[in-house]
């Protein structure tokens, strides 16, 4: 069975940082473009980044840019978000998916399968 396992979350001053972590069981994550979305409490998901299969191209909202960053490593078969700068507008869960086409986008509804989410808090 195709899984997608999110780790990394946890409580974190402003300023602070995280890596996340996203994890494929059953199947392998090298052939999918990897997206990071957020949903906080009362708001829609929102995309905050995306890595092609390569790695070649990614794509970031214009609220993390500069603060985030993704990468890939597929021998492992794993995305990272390292998240720095963290604000408290930045506390939701996050979560990955992999869309199958590889299409190199962040609108959530290309996505094929989705993780369980993790929580991120920033705060004080």
């Amino acid at each position: 069975q195709w899984q997608l396992v999110e780790s990394g979350g946890g409580l974190v001053q402003p300023g602070g940082s995280l890596r996340l972590s996203c994890a494929a069981s059953g199947f392998n994550l090298d052939a999918y473009t990897i997206g990071w979305f957020r949903q906080a409490p009362g708001r829609e998901r929102e995309g905050v980044s995306s890595i092609s299969s390569s790695g070649r191209r990614t794509d970031y909202a214009v609220s993390v840019k500069g603060r985030f960053t993704i990468s890939r490593d597929n021998a492992k078969n794993v995305v990272y978000l390292q998240m720095n700068s963290l604000k408290p507008e930045d506390t939701a869960v996050y979560y990955c998916a992999a869309d199958l086409k590889d299409r190199q986008s962040m609108i959530r509804v290309m996505y094929d399968y989705w993780g369980q989410g993790t929580q991120v808090t920033v705060s004080s």
